[in-house]
């Protein structure tokens, strides 16, 4: 499965764009697309950070690509009243991991996910360890039972403004009965520790991500989150850490081989 898109929306004929080229990419690959992107970025490091259009503004660019596109949607969620109206629009509701153990938050993503037909996606919180997750697996199946709950692996806190990925933890995440994703993009971030705004914001390490992306499907991860951006130096967020959307069809097209490998 391959989740990916933007960081955050811009404007809609910048969605339109990368969400069909990712789309033509994965249909090229025989790959399940997911496209991803936030409405609102609300735990940026600055105040003054762009954040995104805010709910309804994005809601409503992410149903125009749904209508036009035809694809499912992934987008996450900050606040328990925002619940409903993104579940009526994504198929994969999202949970930031700095909110993964926000019980009232999972339970109301679980109920609006469930009511709604789709799938719940929880990134694991970097201070967590993977068998952790198994409460908040126990909480949004106790509030929507039957619900399909993903995990995430996207890096660990190591020190300060660093993150490492433990490849063992995503076979131990699947040992909890859910399918796992890495998310290669935020793995490789070095949290408020870019240079050119001097801590204001996040840096990260572009070139990382394939090597973490390779890594997870060779360890057995059931799908990908990726983030891409016609020219990422001039991403309004995250820019250190997404790729250049013409780099979608090779990493793609490695990662689908290397999964083919490893299970033969």
């Amino acid at each position: 499965m391959v989740i990916a898109g933007l960081n955050v929306l811009e404007s809609l004929d910048l969605t339109l764009s990368v969400a069909s080229h990712l789309q033509a990419v994965t249909a090229d690959l025989g790959l399940p697309f997911i496209f991803k992107a936030s409405f609102d970025k609300a735990n940026r490091s600055s105040i003054g950070s762009y954040r995104g259009p805010g709910l309804k503004q994005g809601l409503a660019m992410l149903a125009e690509v749904k209508r036009t596109l035809n694809v499912p949607i992934a987008t996450d969620l900050h606040e328990i009243d925002q619940a409903e109206p993104v579940a009526a629009v994504a198929d994969l509701v999202q949970i930031p991991a700095f909110l993964c153990r926000q019980t009232d938050l999972v339970v109301a993503a679980a109920r609006a996910t469930h009511a709604a037909g789709g799938w719940l996606h929880v990134k694991k919180a970097q201070f967590l360890a993977p068998w952790d997750c198994k409460n908040i697996i126990a909480k949004a199946r106790e509030a929507a039972p039957g619900l399909g709950v993903i995990l995430c692996e996207r890096g660990s806190s190591f020190g300060y403004n660093n993150l490492v990925v433990d490849m063992l933890g995503i076979p131990e995440m699947q040992r909890l009965g859910v399918p796992v994703t890495i998310d290669a993009t935020h793995a490789v971030q070095l949290p408020g520790a870019d240079p050119r705004t001097q801590g204001g914001s996040t840096g990260g390490r572009r070139e990382g991500v394939p090597v973490i992306a390779k890594a997870a499907v060779a360890t057995g991860a059931d799908g990908v989150f990726l983030e891409f951006y016609p020219d990422p130096d001039s991403a309004l967020c995250d820019a250190a850490s997404c790729l250049p959307l013409a780099d979608a069809a090779g990493l793609l097209a490695a990662l689908k081989a290397i999964r083919v490998a490893v299970q033969v």
